[in-house]
């Protein structure tokens, strides 16, 4: 693992992508591939399912360091890592072993899962006084997760591409389903990614999925899009919807639903498996998997409700049945379509959804409109549809491989997020560069109007970004100047800071305090102009619900 340790340091000490891009290549060049193909698996983003809770590591480094537990805790908060604060923490190893990447993974640490407590902590116990000093950072990130060495996927398949010589995208194809939750990369694995490129290559005895095409943000003013973008007729235009992004995958008589997020999904949605075996084999379809009543797709909340469930019943299928939004067709009868254009896609598509006639297979309606402002007119009604905007998608576009631009362009032309202005009352400290500042703080709004009696406020949201850093320091000044009160980590605050935060979703949820839950809160300005009793109400919040919400 000394080789893996290295290349760690050495893309967390580098800001440059040339330099990260060389330390990649040299290490895909030189580890052996059991190795290899575990650090093309962390590094692209995979996750193992967790080894050892995270409470018993913590106890076990407390014990190993012989520390009280409110200077372990204090250290933690200091550092804002785990991983590195055990690693700085622990005594130095006494019987140093050398151990490769693939053998501590596969040998020692993978099998700790699942395992009785006391056996873990044995276990961890023997491991430790064998740990190298310089590889131990790594070995506790191994069991943590969250390798942060600001190293993109889109890397990663690049550093490979060069190794073996191959073009990106095959790699990229290739990568499709490898970090997948419970996989256990082989040899065998980092071979079939760098092998030679057959010419008849092709998924057909396999369920993997195509790379996904992605669009870029559109945050233009309206009055330069035919400038930027030429005539609507140019365009493709849908709604943006509120759901999960998709592949259905159908071959070798078999069915596969996977999540933009490489992650194989077919279990949680045994509805789109069966529309799946309808369909012909060799058929790939993108789209959005959304739950779908008579009066159409239901807000993304509805469709929370069966990703959160750990059991999908008869009765929770009844009530949130989910159906695929279909906007581009990959693979027909097995031929790959995505070097054609997208409207010679669609029309291919709208021809399969139509022979179908699915309940389950909806197509991903097109929006007309002769002016670009005459189709931004149409964009107001997203909210009310249950939409996020539209998606512009040029007709020519091939189907690219990620943020791309190089086969045509797709954009995002999302509306505006929904705000209110709200109260900071609790603070915590970041992690990371931002370890020692109060970066991440609880907002809350009033629970009635100005001059009610025993008006209160309610906690509702949370959110870390969205500030400059010069902003953050300023509020981690003012935190600290206005303390109330400690709870571990948790500072409460005297209120004085508003701030203005913009959130995509908002939906009714008993499991907040506030009775309201909001999808990806962030601070979009802080209201230095605005007294704490001017900000909103929990009715101010309300009214931003969705009609059909309770």
């Amino acid at each position: 693992m000394k080789r893996f340790a290295e290349l760690y340091r050495e893309l967390d000490a580098s800001t440059a992508t040339r330099d990260k891009q060389a330390a990649l290549q040299r290490y895909f060049a030189q580890a052996p591939a059991a190795d290899a193909a575990w650090a093309v698996y962390f590094l692209a983003g995979g996750k193992p399912r967790q080894m050892v809770p995270t409470r018993t590591l913590r106890g076990l480094a407390q014990q190993a360091a012989a520390l009280p537990e409110w200077l372990f805790e204090e250290s933690y908060q200091t550092v804002g890592d785990l991983a590195e604060t055990v690693s700085l923490l622990l005594p130095p190893a006494t019987e140093p072993v050398d151990r490769s990447l693939a053998d501590w993974l596969v040998q020692h640490l993978l099998p700790l899962r699942g395992q009785p407590p006391e056996t873990q902590a044995h276990t961890l116990r023997t491991q430790w006084p064998t740990l190298p000093d310089d590889q131990r950072f790594v070995y506790f990130k191994l069991i943590t997760g969250g390798f942060r060495v600001g190293v993109s996927k889109l890397q990663v398949t690049q550093a490979l591409a060069a190794v073996a010589g191959l073009d990106p995208k095959r790699v990229a194809q290739r990568l499709m389903g490898y970090t997948a939750v419970g996989r256990q990369p082989t040899a065998a694995d980092f071979h079939a990614l760098t092998a030679h490129e057959n010419a008849h290559e092709q998924q057909a005895q396999s369920g993997q999925p195509y790379p996904f095409f992605l669009a870029h943000p559109l945050a233009e003013s309206i009055d330069h899009f035919t400038e930027l973008l030429g005539p609507p007729a140019d365009w493709l235009v849908e709604w943006k919807w509120d759901g999960i992004r998709a592949q259905l995958v159908r071959r070798a008589g078999q069915t596969w639903v996977w999540s933009r997020g490489e992650e194989l999904v077919t279990e949680r949605f045994p509805e789109l498996t069966a529309l799946g075996d309808a369909l012909p084999d060799g058929t790939v379809i993108d789209g959005e998997i959304v739950v779908w009543r008579n009066d159409g797709p239901q807000p993304f909340a509805e469709l929370q409700k069966r990703i959160t469930r750990k059991a999908l019943g008869p009765k929770l299928l009844r009530e949130l049945p989910v159906a695929l939004l279909a906007y581009d067709l990959l693979e027909h009868t097995g031929q790959d379509l995505r070097a054609q254009p997208l409207h010679t896609r669609r029309i291919a598509l709208d021809a399969l959804v139509q022979a179908m006639n699915h309940p389950l297979l909806q197509p991903s309606p097109l929006v007309t409109g002769a002016t670009w402002p005459a189709l931004a007119n149409l964009r107001e009604q997203a909210r009310e549809r249950g939409t996020e905007g539209f998606m512009l998608k040029h007709r020519a576009s091939r189907y690219g491989v990620g943020r791309t631009k190089a086969d045509g362009t797709w954009w995002k032309w999302k509306i505006d997020p929904m705000s209110v202005d709200a109260v900071l009352i609790y603070a915590q400290r970041g992690h990371g560069r931002r370890a020692s500042l109060y970066s991440d703080y609880t907002f809350a709004v009033w629970n009635a109007p100005p001059g009610t009696e025993g008006r209160q406020l309610v906690p509702f949201a949370k959110a870390y970004s969205g500030l400059t850093d010069a902003e953050m320091a300023r509020v981690d000044a003012i935190i600290r100047q206005t303390t109330v009160e400690s709870f571990g980590p948790v500072r409460s605050v005297r209120p004085t800071l508003v701030f203005e935060l913009g959130f995509e979703g908002i939906a009714r949820s008993p499991r907040h305090k506030s009775g309201i839950a909001v999808r990806f809160p962030r601070m979009l300005r802080w209201r230095e102009d605005k007294p704490v009793e001017e900000a909103d109400t929990l009715d101010t919040l309300a009214a931003l619900l969705p009609r059909s919400a309770p």
